[in-house]
């Protein structure tokens, strides 16, 4: 892959003052988009109800729907008495407006509003949540109802599918569990905001070709899903179009990924598309997909054994030698903070440079025991090697790296300003995993 073609598929940034604002009056003209945050009360079914802060009264948030580089207005009004700031997560826009304090966005107060502008790019698939710290509160952040879909509408070329179906994952009544080093467990799953059976069916037609448009809004919990009687199409990671589009029998997704997959719908019936793990299926980490004409229980079959592998639906890799390589190792701490990055737990963490306008390779390095989903803000970057294989064609902003494993990636270094580096499982973010990159002067 040439220059002009990692350029044009990780974006091209323009001046901060020409693409953004965040204001602190909205102005005369009303906004494209208003998110008004407000505590709700959310029925999830089977009797469980819960209390949490949500976007527009709704878990989740209403699918937001942009067209590439056409400049939009979101009012955020929180109602709240919290301070809270909403994260545009895999768009490229400026530190202003990105949704990170670390970057300098501003907060909105509680009881308070504020008028974000700007450019969305690029297309596909994005999403938008709280980047609020929660620490040890397991009702803030992402462990509340605090998450939507974000779709951004390409200027031409558009896919062809016959229906589109988001599916959103989210975990609740969230628990510390001592057994498993004090990680967070869940006693309530939900796809869409509705536990398995609680809400209405995904009803299909037979030989329609469905887009499902998967996010994983979870805190903290990676995610196993199969439809059984079917295979799913990757044709999008995290939005972006990948090198080599092909059919698997189920998905794995970490918290803050998302998968598009073409679905041939040729299997009639009804069937439970879930999580593979009995006791999450069980506990509402599922939902019905019914054909029409289609009569009974909805019907269930564990898949086989299958091993998720980003490199399958990438090329043969081969890059030009990068302008820099940072690396950034991964360690579990045990002075209060639970991670490091380089040695030191954020805020505490050194800075990481990169060289502006050119090719920079992130060598990831972790050292521990436990996979984490990295997420760097603002910036899209290319895998180059995964657990030893190369490949290519594979962009992402969230990226597993394998526990006591290394995964290098590629980005062109063209959005200035601080991005935010981070694990996207909230419980490490907020213990210390977190870093900025800057761009070298």
């Amino acid at each position: 892959m040439n220059r002009r073609e990692f350029l044009s598929l990780t974006g091209t940034i323009v001046s901060s003052a020409a693409l953004a604002r965040a204001a602190d009056a909205p102005g005369d003209a009303p906004a494209d988009i208003t998110l008004r945050l407000s505590e709700v009360a959310i029925e999830l079914g089977q009797g469980h109800t819960i209390k949490t802060v949500a976007y527009n009264g709704k878990v989740p948030g209403p699918v937001l729907r942009m067209t590439e580089d056409k400049r939009v207005a979101v009012d955020v009004i929180n109602e709240t008495s919290n301070p809270e700031i909403v994260h545009w997560h895999g768009y490229h826009i400026p530190p202003e407006v990105d949704g990170a304090m670390e970057e300098g966005t501003p907060m909105v107060q509680g009881h308070d509003r504020r008028r974000f502008m700007f450019t969305p790019q690029p297309s596909g698939t994005r999403w938008y949540h709280a980047h609020a710290m929660a620490g040890q509160d397991l009702s803030k952040g992402l462990y509340s109802g605090q998450f939507g879909m974000a779709i951004v509408e390409p200027r031409s070329g558009a896919a062809r599918y016959d229906l589109e179906v988001p599916i959103i994952l989210h975990e609740w009544d969230p628990f510390f569990s001592t057994d498993k080093g004090n990680d967070v467990e869940y006693n309530v799953f939900s796809i869409n905001g509705k536990m398995l059976g609680s809400g209405e069916p995904v009803r299909v037609k037979g030989s329609q070709r469905v887009l499902f448009r998967v996010l994983n809004a979870s805190a903290t919990v990676q995610h196993r899903l199969a439809l059984p009687g079917h295979t799913f199409e990757i044709v999008a990671l995290d939005g972006n179009a990948v090198a080599n589009p092909g059919k698997v029998p189920l998905l794995d997704i970490a918290p803050g990924e998302r998968i598009d997959a073409i679905v041939e719908m040729d299997a009639p019936g009804i069937w439970i598309f879930g999580e593979e793990d009995d006791r999450q299926r069980a506990n509402g980490a599922g939902i019905v997909i019914e054909y029409a004409g289609a009569t009974g229980p909805a019907q269930w079959v564990k898949p086989a054994p299958f091993v998720w592998d980003y490199t399958a639906f990438g090329g043969k890799g081969g890059f030009p030698e990068p302008a820099a390589a940072v690396p950034l190792v991964f360690e579990p701490r045990f002075d209060g903070n639970l991670w490091a990055i380089n040695g030191k737990s954020f805020p505490n963490t050194d800075p990481f440079f990169v060289v502006p306008g050119a090719r920079n390779r992130l060598v990831f390095d972790n050292r521990s025991d436990m996979s984490h989903p990295v997420h760097l803000h603002r910036h899209t970057f290319e895998i180059t090697r995964y657990a030893g294989k190369p490949t290519s064609g594979v962009f992402k902003d969230v990226v597993v790296v394998p526990k006591r494993s290394t995964v290098e990636v590629d980005l062109m270094a063209n959005a200035p300003g601080p991005s935010l580096f981070h694990c996207h499982q909230q419980f490490h973010m907020d213990f210390g995993f977190m870093a900025l990159m800057q761009y070298r002067a």
